[in-house]
């Protein structure tokens, strides 16, 4: 049941990922670690002796503590990234506001017409 609950969620994230992907504007490399990630996320759902296996490889005890290292790995991926396009996106607007402000200004000689500063 579980197996079924989290194959049909992951494909569920690859419809949405297919179809928004004019949309996306993230690099060639994040969108290959997206399917990667699926990939592997599929993989690890049907064979999850095999996680085990890699994790004990790799000195962790358990699959699913692995599991959880991923996922705080990613979590944090996630959260630097989107703190770093929200600044950007701040700036955007900071510099849209500057050019606005200053294409509307109006300058001293123009204010009061037929006097000279």
């Amino acid at each position: 049941m579980i197996q079924l609950l989290l194959l049909s969620s992951t494909a569920l994230l690859v419809a949405y990922f297919i179809g928004n992907r004019k949309k996306a504007r993230a690099k060639a490399g994040v969108k290959l670690g997206f399917i990667l990630f699926i990939l592997a996320s599929i993989y690890a759902v049907l064979h999850p002796d095999h996680l085990t296996w890699v994790a004990n490889l790799v000195g962790v005890a358990r699959g699913t503590d692995l599991l959880l290292y991923g996922l705080v790995v990613a979590f944090m991926f996630t959260t630097l990234s989107t703190y770093i396009r929200f600044r950007e996106q701040e700036l955007r607007y900071a510099r849209l506001a500057r050019a606005v402000a200053l294409q509307n200004a109006i300058r001293p000689e123009d204010e009061y017409p037929g006097t000279s500063a």
